[in-house]
């Protein structure tokens, strides 16, 4: 299953996903992966670490106390870091592995300000998102950063949108998103997110002193989170499983199941991947599974319920 996740993730941050979020979370959390990111082989390094976040599903326990941060929309994007020198936009780059990314100084460029008044070294993070009116709209986002071509790049429907800036620009968080804002820059707390993807709520502390003192785990800073839904799948038997040939000619292992009404639908097939994902959910015919419809569309086995 490492070498599975492993993937997925890479595949989740080039922009190709072969899961949902919602079936990540599932399978990251029953087999305790916490790896984040991906190796990028033309890398160059942040100059300030990019963390995610830590995941809550359930407010009543959430990691902070949220009357003392400032709640934004999660947007569902494609991570980037902006690094200024002087004022100047010097440096752009993907997420990557959260110490290193790929340079897309150029296509960031037509979306950012080149030239800003904080004349100190500052890396400014955020989000690069699409309408949802795109199809896979995170895909897209991520995808384009991608493109060859800075022309084709300058037609694609994209915004960035700034959630923080390190050194911090004002003592709190607030105040560093108003000056981002000051600067030319789409902010979280303000940008009209109606006709972009969301998936959760980020809860940040309001204080940056406050945020600072309680630093950061290997992989996730202490003074943030992201509370997600994940919705909770049906019980119900895996009857057979057979194996189909998709238009790529690849050939893949269906579940064929007791039918089950998931969100006004009976569903009696399910995705399951590869060999290796029925191996590492220690699948058999006759037993219990969970399923969930993916997207609200697609059906999939996410674990066994013994």
């Amino acid at each position: 299953m490492q070498k599975f996740l492993d993937r997925a993730s890479q595949l989740y941050y080039e922009g190709n996903p072969l899961l949902s979020d919602e079936e990540f979370d599932r399978l990251a959390d029953k087999h305790n992966y916490n790896k984040v990111g991906y190796e990028v082989t033309d890398a160059v390094a942040h100059a300030y670490q990019m963390y995610s976040l830590q995941k809550c599903f359930d407010v009543l326990a959430a990691p902070l106390a949220i009357n003392s941060c400032v709640s934004t929309l999660k947007l569902d994007g494609a991570a980037v870091s902006l690094l200024y020198v002087g004022g100047n936009l010097e440096l752009a780059l993907t997420r990557g592995d959260g110490i290193q990314g790929r340079d897309i100084t150029s296509k960031m460029a037509e979306l950012v300000p080149t030239q800003i008044s904080t004349l100190s070294l500052v890396q400014i993070t955020g989000e690069v998102v699409a309408p949802s009116s795109v199809p896979n709209s995170r895909n897209f986002a991520s995808g384009s950063l991608g493109l060859k071509g800075l022309e084709e790049f300058k037609t694609r429907p994209l915004v960035f949108v700034a959630y923080d800036a390190t050194p911090h620009l004002a003592d709190n968080y607030a105040c560093s998103l108003e000056l981002l804002h000051k600067s030319g820059f789409n902010v979280v707390d303000r940008f009209d997110a109606t006709d972009y993807p969301t998936d959760g709520i980020v809860y940040r502390l309001k204080s940056n002193e406050d945020y600072d003192n309680l630093g950061h785990t290997s992989k996730h800073p202490r003074g943030a989170f992201a509370l997600k839904e994940q919705k909770q799948g049906v019980e119900t038997t895996l009857e057979d499983v057979v194996w189909q040939v998709g238009k790529s000619g690849v050939v893949s292992p269906v579940a064929i199941l007791t039918p089950v009404n998931i969100g006004g639908a009976e569903v009696a097939r399910a995705t399951l991947h590869n060999i290796e994902y029925i191996e590492d959910l220690n699948l058999e015919i006759g037993c219990q599974v969970e399923v969930i419809r993916s997207g609200e569309i697609i059906p999939r086995v996410v674990r066994r319920i013994d």
